[in-house]
């Protein structure tokens, strides 16, 4: 994609915010048919599945290419607890540990 088409791209919100549910309904609705096609076969053989699915659909990038996107709408200025709007929301997530 050439630069000046990827900024007319991002001049219509619409068309953004359609990209972002593409994605999310992209993840969501495999993810659902994975948990069906398994629903009778061994854990394992699921857990093996969504694993690759993971990886090979490079899902955590377009997870991050939503949340980019999402993120475009807020304003990013830091205030008194040096934080901005995103970070402050987001301080509480009790994020996976080893």
């Amino acid at each position: 994609m050439t630069n000046a088409r990827h900024k007319q791209k991002n001049h219509n919100p619409r068309r953004v915010a359609l990209d972002a549910l593409a994605e999310i309904e992209f993840i969501l609705i495999s993810l659902h048919k994975m948990g069906s096609y398994y629903s009778d076969k061994p854990i394992a053989d699921y857990q093996r599945a969504t694993t690759d699915f993971i990886d090979n659909e490079k899902i955590t990038q377009k997870l991050a290419k939503v949340r980019r996107i999402l993120s475009e709408s807020f304003d990013n200025t830091l205030g008194k607890d040096d934080m901005d709007d995103i970070e402050r929301h987001m301080k509480n997530i009790d994020f996976w540990k080893p």
